[in-house]
């Protein structure tokens, strides 16, 4: 059994690994550290994670379960002759949340240089600036230099460079909150390693191979090399999903924090299978653990890919991010536990029967 401070501690581990699409390779290490026991793990040059459970027979069916291993962030574009960079934003995000936050931007030798998204100080504003968002492409990144000679020469930073959040991980005992980066989808991520850890040579209908997947954010791309290689005959996506009780009317939210896991029925992207959402809400029914569903007219998950690609039922289960896609998330850490118990729950009930229903 995995217990609390273990989950916790990983949880920030994947939280504060930098890992932008395209170069997720601190959150494979975390990931490959943690799940090596009990799995056989291989990776391949996308940086996507195949991970096959110690007990599987090679001739079950197989369930994949997937998670992304990316995070959004930026990249940088241009840097201006006064040694502040222009960037383009990697993945979803509103230019809204970024100005004035700290960075980090990895240079040619791999190391994560603090710098800080720039801000017109109010000083020098004129009236109808205090009035306008700039768009992403007024910003600038600014990691103290003064010419783009010292960029390249001082700091080793070049077009190309990747850039996250520069967030470190808190948990808040008062409420049993997490804080951090990332948490879409590294709650995910923390959901797919300890679920294999704790099924790990278990006697099971299935073979269970986990896929963590590279650059979601930017088009489900690991995901669409994964389905192809793994071939499931069912799967269950992780997502750390927008939780809506901050922006929503009560009758409207559908993933509020410490109200359990949600179970996606519809998104622009997927119709969760209706048989295998069925089994999953009569297990959590069964096991007493909280569940929310959704129907939303946006959004989008690996788990498109993987009905698409391999026409077998797929779910998605959610763990609720309060504030996804920006700097500093919420993750209740009573929402992440139910979601572990349902998932576990749901493998381990799976039968022949049940399976050949779907």
């Amino acid at each position: 059994m995995v217990n609390k401070e273990e989950s916790v501690a990983l949880i920030r581990d994947l939280s504060n690994a930098n890992g932008v699409s395209g170069f997720e390779d601190e959150v494979v290490r975390v990931a490959t550290d943690y799940v090596q026991p009990y799995a056989q793990v291989t990776e391949d040059h996308m940086r996507n994670l195949r991970i096959d459970r110690h007990g599987n027979t090679q001739i079950k069916p197989q369930l994949q379960l997937d998670a992304h291993s990316d995070e959004v962030g930026y990249m940088i574009q241009a840097i201006k002759p006064n040694g502040t960079m222009r960037f383009v934003t990697v993945g979803g995000q509103a230019a809204v949340t970024l100005p004035a936050h700290k960075v980090r931007i990895r240079n040619n030798q791999g190391d994560y240089i603090p710098g800080i998204i720039t801000s017109t100080p109010p000083h020098f504003m004129t009236a109808e600036e205090r009035r306008t968002l700039p768009p992403v492409s007024a910003l600038t990144i600014d990691v103290g230099a003064t010419s783009a000679d010292e960029v390249r020469d001082k700091f080793g930073i070049d077009i190309g460079a990747p850039a996250v959040p520069a967030v470190d991980f808190e948990y808040i005992a008062q409420s049993d909150v997490m804080m951090g980066k990332a948490f879409d989808n590294r709650i995910g991520t923390a959901l797919l390693l300890q679920t294999i850890k704790e099924l790990a040579e278990k006697e099971l209908a299935v073979d269970v191979v986990g896929s963590l997947s590279s650059q979601e954010e930017v088009g489900e791309r690991g995901a669409q090399v994964m389905v192809r290689k793994i071939k499931p005959d069912l799967a269950i996506v992780f997502e750390g999903a927008p939780a809506d009780d901050t922006v929503m009317p009560d009758y409207m939210i559908q993933t509020g924090m410490h109200r359990g896991p949600m179970l996606r029925d519809f998104d622009t992207s997927i119709i969760a299978s209706p048989r295998f959402q069925a089994l999953a809400l009569k297990t959590a029914k069964d096991n007493g653990i909280k569940v929310q569903r959704s129907v939303r007219t946006g959004g989008g998950n690996d788990g498109a890919v993987i009905n698409l690609y391999a026409g077998a039922p797929t779910i998605v289960i959610s763990v609720p991010v309060r504030f996804a896609h920006t700097a500093y998330c919420y993750v209740a850490y009573d929402d992440y536990a139910a979601a572990k118990k349902l998932a576990v729950a749901l493998i381990e009930g799976l039968t022949p029967e049940t399976i050949a229903a779907l």
